[in-house]
């Protein structure tokens, strides 16, 4: 069985400026007393396509899982799991959108989960808003067979993933209002 969830957010900030601050997300020194899960990020690739100016990238990232439900932790023998992520990115700054895709790398043999991220300019205010949707979706493989057993893991893995989604938003708006102070600063100097 497969659960699929949708989140849609609107940034009232323009693309450019999420974009940046969805960037700096891991790197912010406030972050990691929010998105404490998350306990490593490395960039492993980045490449610019010359013709067209896309950039992409290939991040890995090491997140600590919450306490596993009991038949877990009597599976694996443990409270939580570390489980490494592969998140690929792709940024059209032309047409301005930004896709990002993360899945697990580890653990797959357990639990597969993939999670899709896009932001362009909101339809309505394109110069001022941004538009983001966030498509995840989680599979329990052996424990299918077991389908109440499955549905709980798989329940409570979305709800965690709910509650990072929100969290990661708010550093996200956190960073975006730091960024749009720093420009204001900037210009006002300038004067």
């Amino acid at each position: 069985m497969v659960r699929a969830y949708t989140q849609e957010h609107v940034y009232r900030h323009p693309w450019d400026r999420v974009t940046t601050a969805v960037w700096r997300k891991f790197t912010d020194p406030d972050t990691h007393a929010v998105l404490s899960h998350v306990l490593d990020v490395h960039t492993l690739q980045q490449r610019i396509e010359p013709a067209s100016g896309r950039l992409h990238a290939v991040r890995s990232i090491t997140i600590r899982s919450p306490p596993l439900p009991f038949l877990l932790r009597r599976v694996l023998g443990q409270e939580a799991v570390v489980c490494h992520c592969v998140e690929s990115t792709e940024v059209n700054a032309r047409g301005r959108t930004m896709e990002i895709v993360t899945r697990n790398a580890s653990l797959r043999g357990l639990l597969e989960v993939e999670e899709r991220s896009f932001y362009w300019p909101h339809p309505e205010r394109p110069k001022e808003w941004t538009a983001f949707r966030q498509e995840t979706s989680i599979r329990c493989k052996p424990l299918a067979a077991v389908a109440a057993v499955a549905e709980k893991v798989e329940q409570r893995c979305a709800e965690r993933f709910q509650q990072n989604s929100v969290k990661g938003r708010e550093v996200v708006e956190r960073i975006c209002k730091y960024l749009e102070a720093e420009a204001s600063s900037a210009s006002a100097i300038s004067c």
